[in-house]
C-alpha cells in the first residue's frame, strides 16, 4: 500500500465568525469575531484563558453574544446559527446548511442549553459535542462521500447529531452507522435521533447506533465511502483505512498534545493520500474504561 502524505496549505486555518443582530434602535450593528487558531479549536471543552482579548472572559464573551443572537424557536434558532455559519463563510455547501437546518442541535445537547452556541458542549462521561463549526467542516470534506446510496460511519459517536446529519445525506438508501462505546451514550443517542427529522431512518434501518470500539470500525457493513472520526487517534487505525472504500474519504483528527485534523483519501487502486486540514484539539480515542476513568 502507498502512502503519500502532503502539507497544509495556508487556506485551511481560516477564521470565524458570528453575528449578534442590534435592534432598530442601536446605532451600529454588534458584530462578534472568534478566530480558529493554529492550535486551538473548540472541538474540546477547555479554558478560554489564554485568550488576549479579557471580554472572551466577560459577560460580553462571543457566548453571551450567541445567546442574544439565538432567540425564538428552537429551529428558527438553529436556522440562524446555520445562516451566522453561511454568511462568514464557515459553511459553503448548500447542502450542508440543508441538513444542519433539518437536524436542530438543541435535540444533542443535555437539556438544549446553549444548544446555539458555537462551542463544545459536555454529554456526559468526559464525552462532548463538538462546535457547529467543526460538524460543518467535517460534513464539507466528506460531502462528495455522503451521496444518496453511500455508507458513511461515524466513530465516536456521541450525541448522534453527525450521524443523524450523515443519515439525512445519504438517505433511505444508503447507510449511516454510529459507533460509540458508552452504552449509555449509545441509548441517550438513539433516543435524541428519534426526536429528530432523521427519526424514520432510524425506524427503517438505514441509519443504526451500536455500542462498541470505534476503533476497529463496524465491518458489518463496510466498505463505507465516509468515515468520520469524533476523537483523536495517536495514529490513524488501520482497521478503519481497511474499511474505507476506495474512492472513500475519512475525517480524522491525528496527535496527542498536538492534534491534526487529518484527511485521508483512498484511491482506486487502494493506495492512500493524507493532508493536513487543520490544527485542532479533540478528546482522546481511547478505551472505554480510560475514558470513563478521563483519560
Amino acid at each position: 500500500m502507498n502512502t503519500v502524505i502532503t502539507t497544509p496549505s495556508a487556506r485551511h486555518n481560516f477564521f470565524f465568525f458570528f453575528l449578534s443582530p442590534h435592534s432598530s434602535s442601536s446605532s451600529s450593528p454588534s458584530t462578534t469575531l472568534f478566530f480558529h487558531s493554529p492550535h486551538y479549536s473548540p472541538s474540546l471543552s477547555t479554558s478560554f484563558s489564554f485568550f488576549q482579548n479579557p471580554n472572551f472572559l466577560t459577560g460580553n464573551s462571543l457566548f453571551h453574544s450567541m445567546q442574544r443572537f439565538c432567540s425564538g424557536s428552537s429551529m428558527s434558532r438553529n436556522k440562524a446559527m446555520v445562516e451566522s455559519l453561511q454568511r462568514y463563510g464557515v459553511i459553503r455547501s448548500n447542502k450542508v446548511a440543508e441538513v444542519m437546518e433539518s437536524i436542530d442541535r438543541a435535540l444533542f445537547v443535555p437539556n438544549g442549553a446553549g444548544a446555539y452556541i458555537d462551542s463544545p458542549m459536555s454529554i456526559g462521561y468526559n464525552a462532548t459535542i463538538s462546535a457547529p463549526h467543526m460538524h460543518a467542516m467535517c460534513l464539507q470534506l466528506l460531502e462528495k462521500n455522503l451521496q444518496p446510496g453511500m455508507h458513511a460511519l461515524d466513530v465516536g459517536s456521541g450525541s448522534g447529531y453527525l450521524t443523524a446529519c450523515f443519515g439525512m445525506m445519504v438517505g433511505p438508501e444508503g447507510r449511516a452507522v454510529g459507533v460509540e462505546h458508552i452504552p449509555e451514550l449509545v441509548s441517550s443517542s438513539i433516543e435524541n435521533i428519534q426526536k429528530s427529522a432523521a427519526a424514520q431512518l432510524l425506524k427503517d434501518g438505514s441509519l443504526s447506533v451500536h455500542a462498541a470500539d470505534g476503533r476497529k470500525g463496524w465491518p458489518e457493513f463496510a466498505p463505507y465511502d465516509a468515515i468520520h472520526v469524533g476523537a483523536a487517534a495517536p495514529e490513524i487505525p488501520q482497521a478503519l483505512i481497511d474499511q474505507l472504500k476506495p474512492g472513500g474519504r475519512m475525517v480524522i483528527p491525528v496527535g496527542n498534545m498536538f492534534q491534526d485534523l487529518k484527511v485521508v483519501d483512498k484511491k482506486s487502486d487502494g493506495s492512500i493520500s493524507i493532508h493536513t486540514e487543520t490544527s485542532v484539539r479533540y478528546v482522546p480515542l481511547t478505551s472505554r474504561e480510560d475514558q470513563l476513568r478521563g483519560f
